[in-house]
């Protein structure tokens, strides 16, 4: 079924600033459906991170399913650090269906979809992060987010295909910058300066030590308060220079050591 609509200048902002990322992805087929999904929504910037089998991008089974998406699937990125693939991203968002006692704040479908609207219209980077088929995004994955998000599915059976979550959510920023409004364009709701979760995680590990140095905390009974501050940070959405601040204080918390 082939169709088209005329593109818009955010959409063509879309097609290089949302990045999607498929952590520990085990089945070729998958990476290919997923590839095109993305071209048919205009989406280009596929990532992989621990894919199960190096260069998935060239499976045979990737090839077939990406079907006329093949340049979506040469121009991927493929690493083992996912630091590095949401560096540069002040909004990343972690698809999955499970809630958690920690971690980064939830949000509906719809509420991350206005977030990428506002990112994208200042000109920033996003991350759509799908996780492993089998288990999903784990608490590890989670904390390299800014949101955790969950589409309205069925509570009875919540479970999409991979690349079923990836069309979902390609379609439906489609859609919304077709229609796209004044809150995409309104800097006055987009903070400019925002931490990515790489450096907000560099970060609570500099603090980690701090704290540690200075008795606070107990590295052989840590409980939960690392992923109790991973959590008020994450709620808090510093910023870079409170990024340096937070650790200038870790620096002479060492330094009394």
């Amino acid at each position: 079924m082939n169709s088209s609509h005329p593109k818009t200048g955010m959409m063509q902002a879309a097609s290089t600033l949302v990045r999607v990322i498929l952590v520990e992805t085990s089945h070729p087929g998958n990476v290919g459906s997923s590839a095109r999904a993305m071209k048919t929504m205009g989406l280009s910037d596929l990532r992989m991170v621990n894919p199960k089998m190096a260069g998935m991008a060239n499976h045979p089974e990737a090839i077939a399913l990406a079907s006329g998406a093949i340049d979506v699937l040469e121009q991927s990125q493929e690493s083992a650090s996912l630091a590095d693939a949401v560096t540069g991203c002040p909004l990343v968002l972690g698809l999955t269906s499970r809630d958690r006692e920690f971690g980064p704040p939830a949000l509906s479908w719809t509420q991350a979809r206005e977030r990428v609207l506002r990112t994208i219209g200042a000109g920033q980077s996003v991350a759509l992060m799908f996780g492993p088929e089998r288990t999903g995004l784990d608490n590890a994955h989670l904390a390299l987010c800014t949101h955790r998000v969950w589409l309205d599915a069925n509570p009875e059976y919540p479970s999409l295909n991979l690349a079923q979550a990836v069309m979902v959510c390609a379609f439906g920023l489609r859609e919304a910058l077709t229609h796209e409004s004044s809150i995409a364009n309104d800097d006055s709701t987009t903070n400019k300066d925002l931490a990515d979760p790489a450096a907000v995680a560099a970060m609570l590990e500099h603090l980690r030590l701090g704290l540690e140095a200075i008795g606070y905390l107990d590295p052989a009974h840590p409980k939960k308060l690392m992923a109790r501050l991973a959590a008020l940070f994450g709620r808090a959405e510093l910023h870079a220079e409170e990024i340096d601040l937070l650790r200038g204080i870790a620096k002479q918390m060492l330094l009394r050591k």
